[in-house]
């Protein structure tokens, strides 16, 4: 186990360091004062997980939190199933602690449900439209460094952790996906976070309630988008992924996507369809990406139940 005290001032070396006689497992402690213009959550996860993965060789796993996470006594195994099960990485969920989750306001947790639900509905579309036989239903689509599972092949196969001052766990589940790994977001591997509004990360969980305390955010979290463009982004998917396999795309998907035939021919060459959609979506006028006012949520959760109707099912996503 790892446990890496970025630029701490609190004892946490300290602490950690005279529990490691006592655990079954070794504990190795590391103690970094990064410079401040690189003293961010992003490095100090890409140092440590890189430190995990050195020690775990080739053929192991890493699990990764954060200091202000509770995993419950069975996050291990969970974790452990989903990857015995085929997965290269699990996602796992992240929930508030109950007594902090209490003061917040309610108007806070009306504003996430609601995000959620859009959310849950867009994913149970991808689900039906584009399925992922690594990431079947039911399933979430968070990707949290607070409850992350990854090989050390798969690890290293990505890059590692992106070096990002924030949102680098993202960043890495997208690098993954741009390799084609096998990523599972696992609704049974759960951790409890604290719901504080003094973080040390910037652009982290405190910062966007803090955020939306003194005012509502004009938009939502930008992994989400109007209905009808996710709707037209997955059927893409579905055909990119058939012409990246067959390396055949029919003549009128270029013309459709809004690129020339050579684009599209070069992307369809990449090695890892992951790597090949992602060129294409950065590519295609018809693939740009549109945020959603929270203004516009209600009307957005509507649009999505009714293209999850027309696909030919009731929609029942899972929320928080």
């Amino acid at each position: 186990m790892v446990v890496l005290a970025n630029n701490c001032d609190d004892g946490t070396e300290a602490v950690a360091s005279a529990l490691a006689s006592d655990m079954p497992f070794l504990l190795r402690v590391d103690h970094h004062v990064f410079p401040a213009p690189i003293a961010n959550a992003g490095l100090a996860r890409r140092v440590a997980m890189a430190c995990a993965a050195a020690l775990a060789g080739d053929t192991g796993i890493l699990l990764s939190t954060d200091a202000d996470s509770v995993a419950p006594p069975n996050w291990i195994e969970r974790n452990y199933l989903a990857l015995a099960n085929g997965a290269d990485a699990v996602c796992g969920r992240v929930t508030v602690d109950h007594d902090e989750t209490a003061l917040i306001p309610a108007h806070l947790h009306a504003d996430d449900a609601l995000e959620c639900e859009l959310a849950g509905l867009l994913d149970r579309l991808a689900a039906r439209l584009d399925p992922d036989p690594a990431n079947p239903w039911p399933r979430h689509s968070e990707a949290a460094g607070a409850s992350l599972a990854v090989t050390v092949r798969a690890f290293n196969r990505a890059g590692g952790i992106p070096a990002l001052a924030s949102g680098e766990d993202r960043a890495f589940v997208r690098a993954l996906a741009h390799v084609d790994a096998r990523i599972r977001h696992e609704p049974a591997v759960r951790v409890v976070v604290s719901g504080r509004t003094e973080g040390r990360a910037r652009g982290g969980m405190a910062d966007t309630i803090r955020r939306r305390l003194d005012r509502r955010d004009e938009f939502t979290d930008d992994t989400i988008e109007p209905a009808g463009d996710a709707h037209r982004r997955f059927l893409f998917r579905r055909r990119v992924r058939h012409a990246w396999a067959s390396k055949l795309p029919s003549p009128e998907l270029a013309a459709e996507l809004g690129l020339a035939r050579s684009p599209l021919v070069r992307a369809l060459d990449a090695g890892f369809f992951g790597a090949a959609w992602a060129n294409i979506e950065a590519q295609s006028p018809l693939l740009v990406r549109q945020r959603v006012c929270f203004v516009d949520l209600p009307r957005e959760i509507d649009n999505a139940r009714r293209l999850l109707s027309k696909a030919g099912e009731v929609p029942r996503p899972p929320c928080r």
